[in-house]
């Protein structure tokens, strides 16, 4: 039998927790170590922490003021770029005028993926959640079977977190995924995606043989980090159906999809790849052909600087704070171990830079009249390959293990090479760290605009 008066809101004062301070103290600690160097989720903390502290009005102004600052601010207009940008990179144009508006795509209603190492079983898990039927093949039954678990192991992780959205994932239905060692099984799909290492003999010895069974509408991707795609096409009879799909390590969570034409790559199959990148919610870019092509040859110039550094003084771990610091996710040492030091390593050995193949006589530390650095190649002769051997540019817990600490070995390892090259060392601050590496990486991408191997800027960031 009460009135039913009005009653606001926010006119009642904030019910106080017995250890409100603590608790937000704690929250704040916690906040910062997850976004780290953003400034938005830290002001929605301070609108949350007025809130419990001020009457509605004042902390209502609060919010304003909080608001007004991030508006205005860098990262603001940063992540708008970025919103932009990457929808921009979706309006792609090649070097000989080929273009996004003038090209339609081929319907993929069934892929295969070759080779089921890393790359592959990440593809692998791509295709699946993408809801396209996928045929995996390895070479013999034994690299086969540890291939499946570790596709089985992915897909029911990646089932658990969609069953929390609601989403199935049927991965269990052959007709959906296959596994196989037959290459005839390939003969009705529409795209093959070759993900085996980085050996130019071994793509050449695939591609030909899939231009022998493949339909010859066929798509023929290849996962490579920076090997010629002109020649890899070479070996096949249709090198229009040839494109380059580097996707980036682990391939079934970053979001990058770089696709990369080659000299008679067609309009439609670059198309056809961008619409897989779609299909894949992956971003894709479009970009032309040289050693690196964007995203590996960028990284090529930062990750050397970075090792210069560590030559005249500096320590791994200051490298790679300075760089999280600033705003990487992840900083060139650490990145290094994550992807493997063995898959540079390989890659040099290709070029002629180190390993047998090296004239003798050449000095340690230059190569072609340019400065070089023999670290990352001395410590893959140790056997550190980084995460996957537990020992790197850091130590961890195990083989496979994640948590990076600095190594003592690394220190007097290092102390014994500058002795030997006669190196002084000396202190190098953050800043330094910061211009010689960023530096590095946008002189790069201006070179890279300047060949047309990116057709914009946006493209490249």
């Amino acid at each position: 039998g009460q009135p039913l008066g009005p009653r606001r809101l926010s006119l009642k004062p904030v019910p106080k927790l017995p250890n409100m301070e603590a608790f937000l103290r704690e929250a704040l600690v916690k906040l910062k170590k997850q976004t780290r160097g953003f400034l938005a989720p830290e002001l929605c903390f301070q609108a949350v922490k007025a809130a419990t502290e001020m009457p509605f009005a004042d902390g209502v102004r609060k919010e304003r003021e909080l608001f007004m600052v991030l508006q205005s601010s860098g990262q603001a207009r940063a992540l708008q770029y970025a919103f932009f940008a990457e929808r921009a990179t979706q309006k792609w144009r090649t070097a000989s005028g080929a273009s996004w508006n003038s090209s339609s795509p081929q319907p993929i209603r069934r892929a295969a993926v070759i080779g089921l190492g890393t790359m592959g079983r990440g593809i692998v898990t791509s295709l699946v959640k993408a809801n396209i039927p996928v045929v995996a093949l390895e070479q013999d039954l034994e690299y086969l079977n540890t291939g499946r678990k570790a596709v089985m192991l992915l897909l029911e992780r990646e089932a658990m977190k969609m069953e929390q959205g609601a989403q199935t994932l049927d991965f269990h239905n052959p007709a959906r995924l296959q596994f196989t060692v037959d290459f005839d099984l390939l003969r009705d799909v529409d795209l093959v995606i070759e993900a085996v290492f980085e050996n130019m003999a071994l793509k050449k010895e695939i591609f030909h043989k899939l231009s022998r069974i493949c339909k010859p509408e066929a798509l023929l991707c290849t996962n490579t980090s920076a090997l010629n795609i002109d020649e890899i096409a070479s070996a096949t009879s249709h090198p229009q159906q040839v494109i380059g799909t580097h996707f980036f390590s682990p391939a079934h969570v970053m979001r990058l999809l770089e696709i990369i034409y080659g000299r008679h790559t067609s309009p439609t199959a670059i198309a056809t790849a961008m619409q897989l990148a779609k299909a894949l919610r992956k971003v894709g870019v479009v970009v032309g052909n040289c050693f690196g092509f964007v995203g590996n040859r960028m990284m090529f110039p930062y990750v050397q600087q970075a090792v210069f550094l560590v030559e005249e003084g500096s320590r791994a771990e200051a490298v790679d704070e300075a760089l999280e610091g600033f705003g990487f996710k992840i900083g060139p040492f650490r990145m290094s171990d994550l992807a493997g030091l063995d898959v540079g390593w390989r890659s040099r050995q290709g070029q002629g830079l180190t390993g047998p193949s090296v004239p003798a006589g050449t000095p340690a530390r230059q190569r072609h009249g340019q400065r070089y650095s023999p670290l990352p190649d001395l410590l893959c002769e140790s056997g550190r390959f980084g995460q996957k051997t537990g020992k790197g540019w850091y130590q961890y817990e195990k083989a496979g293990g994640r948590t990076a600490t600095p190594d003592p070995w690394l220190h007097n390892f290092l102390a014994q090479y500058r002795d030997t090259h006669g190196i002084k060392t000396r202190f190098i601050d953050q800043e330094e760290i910061l211009e010689r590496c960023l530096f590095s990486l946008i002189n790069e991408g201006f070179a890279i605009l300047a060949e047309g191997i990116a057709s914009g800027p946006e493209h490249l960031d």
